[in-house]
Order: structure tokens, then C-alpha cells, then sequence
């Protein structure tokens, strides 16, 4: 169950995707179920369908039967089993019978949920069915389900257990509602979806593309698309720069004895990209700069005096993704990270993580997202072995990220196991025009990398004191927040970063002269202008700066002035004649200083 999933859904949702895996094993037999947690907005199962091949177009007969079945779901009940009778009943599904000797391992109890008939087998023939399950389902599924309240939406492949060396299996996603109409209300939100998907959107406004040639997972930024990053970047950077931060720059390779000491190496060995140099050295094309920037602020000996030491860095990292994991812009091998780290004194984290927030409320607010929710990951002491450091070190980090939401007066979720390997973390969340959520920018408290890289400076009684670093990300990757950003406004961007401001359309030639005068004198104040050339008829160059989701559009002919223009904003319907001083105001009033 994710941290996102709302709990009054996940016993339906949950009880849906064993419904789902009941109805694959009536219609597919020879099928191999093997897990179907509820997520964020549904839920999913994944199945072994060996040689047969199923897609979309099965979905309805598989959802026909999930109606049938929970006729006969009365009720549905877990009992503790051992784990020989566990693997007795699932004797034949190589999956499940992992899962059991992992829960054995663990010492933890092994529970089979039945629904309808009794067990012999995974399915009975007659509606019954069971499955291996830690519980959280509706104890009265016919009762408390309704039949027209779930949907099964795609299919798609994953890994089991997500990794790329064990077999690839089918997952069947779907969602559940209590009723029909929260169910619709869902479906016309996906279609929206569908329409603002940025894969879609990106290549149509001429942002972005991708080539065969380059490979995927490697996006091309046309000039709109890259001014529109530059315009989110250098306004990040600007908020940076009135708090103190300065610009470095680092190499897109480095010898593994970087990452090595760094822990880097040990726990991404599989996402880095590697090099051979002719003399038999090993590189590494970076996967994140951090350990980069450790070794400018070890170029000298600081002073407590010189502390903080603020360094700001946008760049791309490179990672060795999985091909079947790609997904347009919201996961990339190129990436374009607009980083930051701070090395200060513990004294001093406070005060330099509420700066860092001030400007991720300050830019989030300035692109449309103006309700961020916090949350503060913290590691998993069950799972100690992946993190770095002591738990004495994780216990008072993970404290001093509390009462620095206390200090901001932010009611921040904890969520265990979610921080970096090497120190807790506050991640923001945006909530988007369809009602996603999405984590964006995120601030790191990392006490592990300075121990490691023997970061210091000298304190006031001469001594050696280890400094604290700070990781600071605003966007994080730029590729994916836009993403995010294209999807939340359809392509809409705020005035102050559409890649053109401004669409000048010339009635005919002899009016080219007079729009050119004019795009100069708006030029000159600062807004973007195109002129759309007459080579086409009016009314399809005004539907072509509608499609680009041009904020202003104006119709230059006759009647126009040298010095004024007949403006349509978009989404409002009257138009209004404005003086170009006036239309250049009105934009540069939005744009953030």
C-alpha cells in the first residue's frame, strides 16, 4: 500500500485485484498469479501467462467475469497456515512458493484468504479462491462491492520484483470505487489524462523529440522546449543567487574511486554508465554530482568565519535505466539535474533548509502549484544494511528534519524507508490539475558523505569540526518536472515561460511590414514574439497559435495602429486593443522579479 493511497480505498481496492486474479485463473488456467497490491489511484496484479498473449482487448472479457465471481464472494477469511501447507497449495507457482520462503525466513505469519468455496487449489471452478495475502480486504466483498464500481484500465509489462533478470511478466492494471459514480467521475479523469499526456502534448508544441538514432531515453530540446528550460532554471538560479549560492561547474566522467568513496559504487553499480580509457582505467559517466562537489569545497581549508559554502549546479547525470522502464520525459537516461549542496556547521542546517524552502515555495508558486504537502523520509532500521552510517546518526537527523517543519509550522508525514542511503530527507508534493500527486523538490541532510571525504572546517578553538552537507533540489530533474508541468497545465504555460508570449499574424504581405514593426517594439521591452508569415490563410495560422497555446494572439491589418494592436488572450473570448506598451506591461507584470 503506498503512503499516497487514501486507507478507506484499499480493502476495495484490494479485494478488487484479488477479484481480477480469480477471474484470470476461470478464463486462463495455466496462469501464474503473483502479487496485486492496491496503489495511488487502483490497483494491479501481476500474472505468468506463460505462451498465451493477452491485451487490451481482453480486458472485457476478463472484467465480465470478475462480475460473475463476485455473485458468489459472500465473504472472504484469512487463516494462519504453515509453510508446508502453503507451499502444498501453491505447489505449481514458483512465484508465490518465493514469497513463502522469504515470509519463513522472516519468521513472519503465513496467511491464506479464501473467498467464495473452499481451497483446494487457487481456484476452485465454482467462484472460490485463495491467496497467499497479509489481509486488508472487504470481508463481504457481494455486499460491499459493486459490480459496476471497478474497471480494469491497461496492460503492461513489469519484472518480477521489478528486476530485469527475473522473468517478465503481464500486469493488469484497474481501479475501484465504492459506486458507480465516483467510477465515472475517475474514467473522464483519465481521459483527460490521455489528452494532457505529455508525450503527446511535448512534440506537438514543439518542445521536444526523440530519435531512433540517438536511442531512447535520450531527449532532444528543440529552441522552444530549451527556452522554456532556461526560463526554469535561470529563475531558479536567481532565487539561489539573493541567498548566497555561488555557480560550479563539474566533468560528465569521473575515475570510479570517486563513487567508490562516496558509497556511490557499491549500491548503483547497475544504473552507471562505464568507461574504459585506452590505458585499462575504469571511469564512470556520472550518475549524480555530489560527490563532485565534495571535492571543490576540499580544494582548501575553510574557516568557520567562511561557512556556509553554497554551491549551485545545473547539469545533466547519466543512468543505465531499464529500456521496458522508460516513459517519455518521466524517466530518462539523460537527466538534467538542477543541483545544489550546501556545506555549513550542524549549527547552521536550520537555517539553511528554511532558506532552501523559501525557494521552493517561491517557484512552486510562480509555476501554478501553490498547495505543496511535506513529507519527511526517514530509513527503514529493519533494513539498516542499505543505508550508511549508525542508527544514532539516522536518529538525531531524522529529528532535526522534524522540528525544522515544527520551525515552519508544517504538519510533515513521516514516512520510513523513503531517504536516501546516505541521510533523511523533506520531499515536497505537488498535487496537479487531475488531483496526482507528485514529488518535486526535495532538501537532504546528509552527515555520512562528509565523514567519508573527511570534510572539515576549523572552529573557533582551533579544532577540527566535521561539516554537514546539504542536498538541494528544486525541480530535481528538469525532464521530469516537465513532465509534470505539461500534463498540470495542458500545455498552458504561465505567461512568464511560454516559449512564445506573443503571435503576430499579418492579415497579408503588404501587412508583414507593419508586424515587424511592431514585434521590434515589444522585443525591445522584453517580450517573445513570433510573426506567423502569410504564406497560409488567416484562419489556419490562427488556428496554429492556438494549437501552440500561445498566451497572446493579434491579427495585424488595416485597422491596427503602428503603435497598438487588437490582442486575444487565450481562454477569454473578447478582445481588447491595447497600446504595445501597454500589452508589454501586462506581460511583464506577470513575469517574477
Amino acid at each position: 500500500m503506498t503512503k499516497d493511497q487514501p486507507s478507506d480505498l484499499n480493502p476495495l481496492r484490494h479485494t478488487a485485484a484479488h477479484l481480477l486474479a480469480a477471474a484470470v485463473l476461470e478464463l486462463y488456467p495455466d496462469a501464474k498469479p503473483t502479487i496485486g497490491p492496491p496503489i495511488e489511484r487502483g490497483f494491479y496484479y501481476d500474472f505468468d501467462f506463460g505462451n498465451t498473449k493477452i491485451s487490451d482487448d481482453d480486458l472485457p472479457k476478463i472484467e465480465k467475469k470478475m462480475q460473475e465471481l463476485l455473485t458468489t464472494w459472500d465473504d472472504m477469511t484469512g487463516e494462519k497456515v504453515s509453510a508446508a501447507e502453503a507451499r502444498k497449495h501453491f505447489a505449481s507457482n514458483p512465484f508465490k512458493l518465493e514469497l513463502i520462503g522469504e515470509i519463513e525466513t522472516a519468521k513472519g505469519d503465513i496467511t491464506l484468504y479464501t473467498a467464495g468455496a473452499a481451497r483446494p487449489s487457487e481456484a476452485s471452478g465454482e467462484g472460490g479462491f485463495t491467496d497467499l495475502c497479509r489481509g486488508g480486504h472487504l470481508e463481504r466483498p457481494r455486499k460491499e462491492m459493486k459490480s459496476n464500481g471497478f474497471k480494469l484500465l491497461s496492460i503492461a509489462g513489469a519484472y518480477w520484483r521489478g528486476d530485469e533478470k527475473n522473468p517478465m511478466l503481464t500486469r493488469i492494471y484497474g481501479t475501484a470505487f465504492p459506486n458507480k459514480a465516483e467510477l465515472d467521475a475517475e474514467l473522464a479523469r483519465l481521459e483527460e489524462a490521455k489528452k494532457r499526456d505529455h508525450k503527446i502534448l511535448g512534440p506537438a508544441l514543439d518542445l521536444f523529440t526523440f530519435s531512433p538514432l540517438v536511442g531512447p531515453g535520450l531527449p532532444l530540446w528543440t529552441p522552444r522546449g530549451t527556452l522554456v528550460r532556461n526560463l526554469l532554471d535561470e529563475y531558479v538560479w536567481k532565487l539561489r543567487k539573493a541567498r548566497g549560492y555561488d555557480q560550479v561547474d563539474i566533468p560528465h566522467i569521473t575515475k570510479k574511486e570517486l563513487f567508490e568513496t562516496s558509497g556511490h559504487w557499491e549500491k548503483f553499480s547497475d544504473e552507471l554508465f562505464r568507461i574504459t580509457t585506452r590505458e585499462g582505467h575504469e571511469f564512470a559517466i556520472k550518475p549524480m554530482n555530489c560527490p563532485f562537489h565534495t571535492q571543490i569545497f576540499a580544494r582548501k581549508q575553510w574557516s568557520y568565519r567562511e561557512m556556509p559554502q553554497r554551491y549551485a549546479n545545473t547539469t545533466k547525470v547519466y543512468r543505465d535505466e531499464q529500456t521496458g522502464e522508460l516513459a517519455g520525459l518521466s524517466r530518462v537516461r539523460a537527466i538534467t539535474q538542477d543541483d545544489a549542496h550546501v556545506f555549513c556547521r550542524p549549527s547552521q542546517v536550520k537555517e539553511e533548509f528554511l532558506k532552501i524552502w523559501d525557494i521552493v515555495d517561491t517557484f512552486y508558486a510562480a509555476v501554478g502549484f501553490t498547495d505543496l504537502t511535506v513529507t519527511i523520509s526517514g530509513h527503514d532500521p529493519e533494513n539498516a544494511d542499505a543505508y550508511l552510517g549508525d542508527k544514532k546518526l539516522w536518529k538525531d537527523a531524522e529529528a532535526q528534519l522534524r522540528e525544522i517543519a515544527k520551525e515552519r509550522k508544517v504538519a510533515a508525514e513521516f514516512v520510513q524507508g523513503e531517504a536516501a542511503f546516505y541521510g533523511p530527507k523533506i520531499d515536497f508534493i505537488a498535487k496537479d490539475s487531475l488531483d496526482r500527486k507528485w514529488q518535486v523538490a526535495t532538501i537532504q541532510l546528509d552527515m555520512n558523505m562528509p565523514e567519508r571525504f573527511d570534510l572539515f572546517c576549523i572552529d573557533e578553538n582551533g579544532e577540527k569540526e566535521q561539516v554537514v552537507m546539504i542536498h538541494a533540489a528544486i525541480m530535481g530533474s528538469i525532464e521530469r518536472f516537465l513532465s509534470v508541468l505539461i500534463e498540470h497545465t495542458a500545455g498552458d504555460f504561465p505567461v512568464w515561460i511560454a516559449p512564445v508570449q506573443v503571435a503576430l499574424i499579418p492579415v497579408s504581405e503588404k501587412h508583414l511590414a507593419k508586424a515587424e514593426g511592431i514585434a521590434t517594439t515589444l522585443r525591445e521591452s522584453g517580450v517573445r514574439v513570433e510573426i506567423s508569415q502569410p504564406t497560409e490563410s488567416l484562419g489556419k495560422r490562427i488556428r496554429e497559435a492556438e494549437l501552440l497555446k500561445v498566451p497572446y494572439m493579434a491579427v495585424v491589418g488595416d485597422k491596427e495602429g503602428e503603435n497598438e494592436v487588437a490582442v486575444r488572450q487565450r481562454g477569454v473570448e473578447e478582445q481588447r486593443v491595447l497600446s504595445l506598451e501597454a500589452l508589454a506591461n501586462e506581460i511583464n507584470a506577470v513575469t517574477p522579479r
